[in-house]
């Protein structure tokens, strides 16, 4: 997990079986205003299981995956079993993110309570670091203006830890790191109440409070996904069987398996599984000292890097683009024939690749724009990183039509680590019958419905990896 968002085996025998997370608020819509949805619009529905139901969660050594087992667990299920490739936290799993509370209908509106739960949870409190948080882009663009719109939503809702940066000056009155940056014409927002938060960390701190709740785990070839396991008629999933053979039975299988879902059980295309990529500047101790508590900064067109880590001064950088797909012939469970999609190509099982030459450029760019002072130095750790996508940028978050008893938890869209206190109460609500009827509609299984609002990530369609060169060192 570390660094990346998600990374993991490629080939059909050893795909993992770990949750993807979310990086950065790259490319998406600003927010999705419209659906702020009303939580007391819950209507009573049939639970999926009894809290004495056996649990199976494939992929909970991940964001989604892990978060539910805690839900799960708090709320008095008694007999939960996590599996993945990796011991928590997985090394398939979520990267340091941006997060905070200027977030406005993201996922149904669950983004708004997010950064109180980092803030308030014990699980979380130490790994959300509230530096501020800088959301910016250069000129008089038509994300500058959705941006100032969702700056006097702010304030009409009488938020005061919300600011307008209107040029240059203002940005750098809260960011003094950024006095040599070359930035005339940018502009955004500030926010007080938020900043960065500790992926592994904060993963790993679920773990151990797994472990206290008695949430059992398997991990290794005992934990990594081969099938499901089906009735006799094919229509009910009781479990699923892994690459060792072991077959784990379950009244109920929640797959929250991130980049990996779509790869391991035919989602008709709703899921698209991307990278992005990151690297890290080594800083002196003197440098780490400069940096600490600065604000975290992301621009629309360049990229983004928060403070550096206290533990190892090691800053990192992303720049900002659509991502890359990974497209080969691959036939995931259920699907009757071989088809052509994206599958991640792990870093854990491909230590050696880096990243684009393209996209190594554009992070110089970063740099030299924003870092001046640090143009030149080696970009170490260079490495590509995985979510999976859907076109509206919504999570798929439903029981599969296809088989009862499978519980489908995935499409991060990019976003989903910074949800991590509370993507899981969201699964435990569908999965208790709690779960409003906007939210199951929004989250419904849905293939073909598209992006008809244009509420996804939007911008040009992502490059093959096939396409660019610098990247692989087989």
């Amino acid at each position: 997990m570390g660094q990346s968002k998600s990374t993991g085996p490629s080939s059909a025998t050893s795909v993992s079986a770990s949750a993807s997370a979310s990086e950065s608020a790259s490319a998406l819509p600003d927010e999705m205003n419209d659906l702020t949805l009303d939580p007391s619009n819950t209507k009573a529905t049939a639970s999926l299981a009894s809290r004495d139901s056996k649990i199976l969660i494939v992929g909970g050594g991940g964001t989604m995956g892990s978060s539910t087992a805690l839900h799960l667990a708090r709320r008095g299920f008694k007999d939960i079993r996590i599996l993945d490739v990796y011991q928590i936290p997985s090394d398939n799993s979520a990267g340091n993110d941006i997060a905070g509370s200027d977030s406005l209908g993201l996922f149904g509106g669950v983004s708004d309570t997010a950064w109180d739960a980092w803030t308030s949870d014990p699980v979380f409190i130490p790994y959300a670091h509230t530096v501020g948080k800088l959301d910016l882009t250069p000129g008089d663009t038509p994300r500058s203006r959705r941006l100032r719109e969702k700056y006097e939503k702010f304030r009409a809702m009488g938020r005061t830890d919300i600011e307008w940066l209107a040029n240059a000056e203002d940005i750098k009155r809260k960011a003094p790191h950024l006095k040599d940056a070359d930035i005339e014409g940018w502009r955004g927002l500030w926010c007080a109440n938020g900043g960065w938060v500790a992926a592994r960390d904060a993963i790993d701190s679920v773990g151990r409070e797994l472990v206290n709740l008695g949430v059992k785990s398997s991990f290794g070839s005992s934990g990594t996904f081969a099938s499901l396991l089906l009735s006799e008629d094919g229509k009910t999933c009781r479990g699923v069987k892994t690459v060792d053979g072991t077959e784990w039975e379950a009244d109920l299988v929640v797959l929250a398996a991130g980049a990996w879902s779509p790869v391991l059980v035919d989602l008709e295309g709703q899921c698209t599984s991307k990278c992005w990529v990151y690297c890290h500047v080594q800083l002196t101790d003197e440098e780490a000292e400069a940096m600490r508590g600065v604000p975290t900064m992301y621009n629309d067109v360049y990229g983004f890097f928060f403070e550096p880590r206290p533990d190892s001064h090691l800053l990192k950088l992303c720049n900002e683009f659509p991502g890359y797909t990974n497209i080969v012939e691959h036939q995931p469970f259920g699907a009757r024939n071989p088809i052509k999609m994206s599958v991640p190509r792990s870093h854990a099982a491909h230590p050696t690749d880096t990243m684009p030459t393209e996209s190594l450029d554009e992070i110089k760019r970063l740099i030299e724009i924003c870092l001046p002072h640090l143009k030149g130095r080696p970009l170490i750790n260079q490495a590509m990183c995985w979510c999976t996508d859907t076109d509206d940028a919504n999570w798929l978050l439903c029981e599969h039509p296809r088989w009862n008893g499978l519980v489908l938890a995935t499409g991060d869209s990019g976003h989903t680590f910074k949800m991590l206190p509370v993507v899981g109460a969201q699964v435990a609500d569908l999965i208790e019958g709690k779960l409003s009827d906007e939210k199951k509609h929004l989250w419904r299984w849905r293939p073909g419905a598209g992006d008809p609002h244009g509420r996804g990530r939007g911008g040009p369609a992502p490059k093959d990896l096939s396409e660019v060169d610098g990247w692989k060192h087989d």
